[in-house]
């Protein structure tokens, strides 16, 4: 009696269910991904504003200069650290102001990366502002000293809307650059 028993196709027709529901799961993820992806509408500025950013990753000058050994010091040091020189390592921090219209926008110290504080250190700012003609004045320190300011540059810029300035430093030309 080779005649099908009853049982052999539910087990097969809930296989086939299964599948179904997985389509039918995927299809939805995929559609809801494809409607988040265009709704809702995201405008990073709105229609009248623009952007400056500050973005600077610098290394500061030497907090000390090197200094020569003298034979005593070189003699208290094991053979292999004998180096007839000193040369600290660590940083000064960076400290940056941005002056936008005539008021103070930003006012940032960074300090240097590293373990032993000798790496470059990284500034970011983002200044929202409204588009069209402003004068901006950016001040940055590289050495360590209280007061005053290494590197100035001042400009009066155009700015349209959804424009994005980009403030950096160019470290072989030793100057501040708008872009």
């Amino acid at each position: 009696m080779n005649a099908e028993s009853p049982q052999a196709h539910p087990p097969q027709m809930a296989r086939y269910l299964a599948i179904a529901g997985q389509f039918a799961l995927y299809a939805l993820f995929a559609g809801a991904i494809a409607l988040l992806s265009r709704w809702p509408v995201y405008h990073q500025l709105g229609d009248d504003q623009a952007l400056v950013t500050l973005s600077i990753v610098h290394e500061g000058q030497r907090l000390k200069l090197c200094a020569q050994r003298t034979p005593e010091e070189l003699a208290k040091l094991p053979p292999n650290m004998r180096a007839p020189m000193n040369c600290p390592r660590e940083r000064s921090p960076l400290a940056v102001e941005v002056e936008l219209d005539g008021r103070l926008a930003a006012q940032q110290v960074a300090q240097p990366s590293g373990l032993s504080r000798d790496g470059r250190a990284s500034l970011y700012r983002r200044m929202v502002t409204t588009a069209g003609s402003h004068h901006i004045i950016v001040r940055l320190r590289d050495r360590a000293r209280a007061q005053g300011f290494d590197y100035q540059r001042e400009a009066t810029v155009q700015l349209r809307p959804a424009q994005v300035l980009v403030i950096d430093f160019e470290p072989t030309s030793k100057e501040i650059t708008f872009r």
